[in-house]
């Protein structure tokens, strides 16, 4: 409940204070009028002091709350977002909230950390949490970074990106741990590495801290760029394995072994610029078991199932510390049927994962969904690739509440230029449709806990665009969508306490002070 007004609050309390700050005067008056009762009053006077000790200890707590509780609410009215899904707010209004050295264009400041406060990222419940503070993934996906820090020629571009989306806001980079056996590889085959990409990696690794980003590091790919479980079946054949589809990178025991042992060199590695054991360092954020894992050999899910717990397992065996996640798409598979209406296709039932089944995994943290309605359902520009993204991350969010009881990353989302009928508009359609659907999510409690763009791109890198590029210097409408959420997720987490405001019933504002839902 919200305090009707502070003058009438004010008034009731200087009642409260004038009444008990005059009563002991009369009454020790009375009782030190007879010797015998000096002693009692001695004693009533410490007593009353402690009643009023409690009493003005009452008072201050219940002035806090009612602080709080009006500079939450003048938020809630200001953006729209807490009772309804006005959105309209501009970046002018936003910045009314931040301190006055701030801008639209400063979100980078209000999510600085210092060093004690770099601290392992870690769940409760379905919310992630840093020293027991509310955490939202608010990033992009780079993949490239270490090929390109492994060139000195293009190393920089490492240090731009990173600039780039820190000045935006974003938080957290997913990348990938990998290069199998290719150009610039880190495993040149397996167990054997080159020291100077491993020194890249590094170098990201370094570098992210240094724009208090966080990683994501995937460690293998479903398909065939940067090597992945097909480079692991060729290295297999190669010894003399009888080995006929690329999907006995899941089974074949040998294969495993040759992934367990890669886990086991990235997250033992020492960083030669940090100094610090990659399983201890809290810039890295989560591993990711795998990009993308299909088994469509066996669409009963039960060879990839395998896998995922074999490998989650394993993984929380050798670093207790970070949180696991899979990397799957989203689709559901034969353990819900009654879901399956929500995959975009008929063939997303055929590829082996199951999205449900999946992620109860023991050692698998949260829960990963990918976001391409141009790719599933139709490459031409349409509104319902927008009515597919608010039905599929809805049902993602219901099952993560109902059935898994974790957070939900929306780990990869975006949509290709080159699509028939594309234009910039609708891509920030789009991405304000992800955006707005998290929030939503996120001031009740649930389960939406963030996502990553596909993908930010520094200047000079388009040769490398597949479509699905954002250059933030050539997107302005964009950028300012992206710094939009940004700043809206900064003022919540700073000035709101979404432990306070999104999780509490608020009966009462002392109430609410003293009493909140568990993240």
């Amino acid at each position: 409940m919200r305090p009707k007004t502070f003058k009438s609050s004010l008034q009731q309390i200087s009642l409260v204070l004038l009444t008990f700050l005059s009563a002991p005067l009369y009454f020790s008056r009375l009782l030190s009028a007879e010797k015998w009762c000096l002693s009692i009053s001695v004693h009533c006077l410490s007593i009353y002091r402690f009643i009023l000790s409690c009493i003005c200890l009452y008072i201050c707590l219940l002035l806090t709350s009612a602080i709080v509780s009006r500079r939450c609410s003048d938020l809630e009215v200001s953006f729209g977002v807490m009772d309804g899904d006005q959105w309209d707010t501009t970046v002018e209004e936003v910045d009314n909230h931040l301190p006055s050295s701030s801008s639209s264009q400063g979100a980078y400041e209000l999510n600085d950390v210092g060093e004690d406060e770099w601290q392992m990222v870690a769940k409760k419940g379905n919310q992630f949490v840093i020293s027991d503070q509310p955490f939202y993934v608010n990033g992009f996906n780079t993949y490239w970074l270490m090929v390109f820090a492994a060139d000195q020629s293009t190393r920089g571009k490492v240090t731009e990106v990173f600039q780039q989306a820190s000045s935006v806001g974003l938080t957290v980079c997913r990348t990938w741990a990998f290069n199998d056996g290719q150009w610039k590889a880190l495993q040149k085959s397996p167990g054997v590495y080159d020291e100077d990409v491993f020194k890249a990696l590094d170098f990201v690794v370094s570098e992210a801290k240094k724009y208090k980003i966080r990683l994501i590091l995937s460690l293998t790919n479903n398909w065939d760029a940067y090597g992945g479980k097909a480079q692991y079946v060729k290295w297999g054949k190669a010894t003399g394995l009888n080995l006929t589809s690329d999907d006995d990178f899941f089974s074949h025991p040998t294969l495993r072994s040759y992934y367990k042992a890669h886990v086991k060199a990235v997250l033992n590695r020492v960083n030669t610029l940090t100094n610090i054991t990659y399983k201890d360092d809290p810039t890295i954020f989560a591993w990711e078991l795998m990009n993308e894992p299909r088994c469509t050999s066996d669409p009963s899910g039960d060879k990839l199932q395998s896998w995922i717990t074999d490998m989650a397992v394993y993984v929380k065996s050798m670093d207790a510390k970070h949180l696991v996640e899979i990397g799957l798409e989203g689709f559901y598979g034969p353990s819900a049927p009654d879901r399956a209406q929500f995959n975009p296709n008929s063939y997303a039932t055929q590829v082996g994962t199951d999205f449900i089944r999946n992620h109860q995994v023991l050692g698998v943290d949260f829960a990963s969904v990918h976001i391409y309605a141009d790719s599933w359902i139709s490459q031409t520009i349409s509104d319902s690739h927008i009515q597919f993204i608010e039905s599929w991350m809805g049902a993602h969010i219901e099952d993560a509440e109902r059935y898994l009881g974790m957070p939900v990353v929306f780990a990869e989302f975006g949509v290709s230029s080159k699509d028939p009928g594309y234009n910039s508009s609708f891509r920030d359609t789009m991405i304000s449709t992800v955006y707005k659907t998290l929030l939503n999510s996120t001031k009740r409690g649930g389960s939406g806990a963030g996502s990553l763009l596909w993908q930010i791109f520094p200047d000079g890198t388009d040769y490398m665009d597949d479509g699905y590029a954002i250059v933030l210097s050539k997107s302005p409408s964009t950028s300012n969508i992206i710094s939009l959420h940004s700043t809206r997720v900064a003022i919540f987490n700073s000035m709101c306490s979404w432990k306070c405001k999104w999780g509490c019933k608020k009966k009462n504002p002392l109430e609410a002070f003293f009493h909140h839902d568990d993240l």
